[in-house]
């Protein structure tokens, strides 16, 4: 089993980063502030439609407040879905304010309603952690998945991820009659070998979220992470392998029933090949983010020690010893991939 920390530090986002989001559009002024959300007066716990205990409480603000802060998020729920063309407020109303009780930097969720046909979505108000904003911005060049977020100051705004958590997909869908087992199996092997190549831990299934498609004769999955606070900080390179976590054992079983050592190479070699080409097709904007993330602390010395060693043994490849930093290890576990491929004539974009 795959242990990390109980608290993970939270670090700021230097001046490099900021450089890197100013110039790629995830800095944006916001009139909506996280730390405007902590002055809610009241909470009360917020329950499932089973009546389960959510750990997530409502937040209440006096009248003045309430005004301020809603208008303010409508605003910047305008900015993630319409580029700030504040006419798509018209119909829009906030329905709740929503604070994680059991989340380490105490994150808000809010709930924005359309009126006319009550469709809802959700956003996330975030404390600015330079490992998050690493992770979250990685996830967006290297894997399927685009992701919507912006930073102004210490606070940062994610989009809602849509899908099934893994927690509950595992709890309701593994017994149903149309699971497509193959399939679920095959992308849990992509999706721990993305994890593993861009190190981004703590992948267990209340982590992640399952995204299901329907085909003209099969049923297709994506497993999307939903938590990047993780990203290149502990020291053990088991944490990074979510195949190690005890709550994915249903799936892991599934796979290994229904997989063969040489197939799941294969589904390996195959999502390797996927990062390559997203490499390449993100060339300018890995190579900076790369250049930041070298020079920033991420984690504790001793973390930065330890993933560096199993990481040269794992892969018998000595370079990952010179590295200085996690943001190092990551860019040396990039170029790894890349020189033991049949891509490996790239320009050197991540040195």
């Amino acid at each position: 089993m795959a242990l990390i920390s109980k608290k993970k530090n939270i670090f700021p986002v230097s001046d490099n980063l900021m450089k890197y989001l100013h110039q790629n559009g995830r800095h944006v002024d916001i009139p909506i502030k996280y730390d405007d959300l902590t002055r809610a007066e009241n909470a009360i716990p917020l329950y499932d439609s089973d009546d389960n205990d959510t750990l997530w409480e409502t937040l209440f603000f006096s009248q003045d407040d309430m005004k301020h802060i809603y208008y303010g998020l409508k605003n910047i729920y305008a900015i993630l879905k319409a580029d700030g063309d504040l006419s798509v407020m018209e119909h829009l109303y906030v329905d709740r304010v929503d604070a994680c009780t059991y989340g380490n930097t105490y994150p808000f969720r809010v709930r924005i309603v359309n009126k006319i046909n009550d469709n809802f979505d959700y956003f996330y108000i975030k404390k600015a952690d330079a490992s998050r904003i690493y992770g979250l911005e990685l996830e967006h060049l290297l894997s399927p998945n685009r992701m919507s977020y912006i930073v102004n100051g210490n606070t940062l705004i994610e989009e809602h991820i849509p899908g099934i958590p893994g927690d509950q997909f595992i709890k309701n869908y593994m017994n149903d009659g149309k699971l497509n087992k193959i399939r679920l199996a095959k992308e849990f092997v992509k999706f721990t070998e993305r994890c593993f190549v861009r190190l981004l831990g703590d992948m267990h299934s209340s982590n992640f979220v399952i995204d299901i498609t329907p085909d003209f004769e099969e049923i297709h999955y994506r497993i999307k992470s939903i938590d990047f606070d993780q990203q290149s900080y502990e020291g053990r390179k088991a944490v990074y392998m979510p195949q190690y976590f005890k709550q994915n054992n249903p799936i892991i079983e599934i796979g290994l029933e229904l997989m063969t050592p040489t197939t799941v190479k294969q589904y390996q070699k195959e999502e390797r090949t996927l990062i390559l080409n997203r490499m390449k097709a993100s060339e300018r904007n890995l190579k900076e983010l790369m250049k930041s993330m070298r020079k920033d602390t991420l984690s504790i010395p001793k973390n930065v020690a330890n993933l560096k060693a199993e990481l040269a043994d794992h892969y018998k490849h000595e370079s990952f010893n010179r590295c200085k930093s996690m943001g190092d290890i990551v860019a040396e576990s990039l170029l790894y991939l890349r020189d033991h491929s049949n891509l490996s004539n790239y320009n050197n974009f991540l040195a």
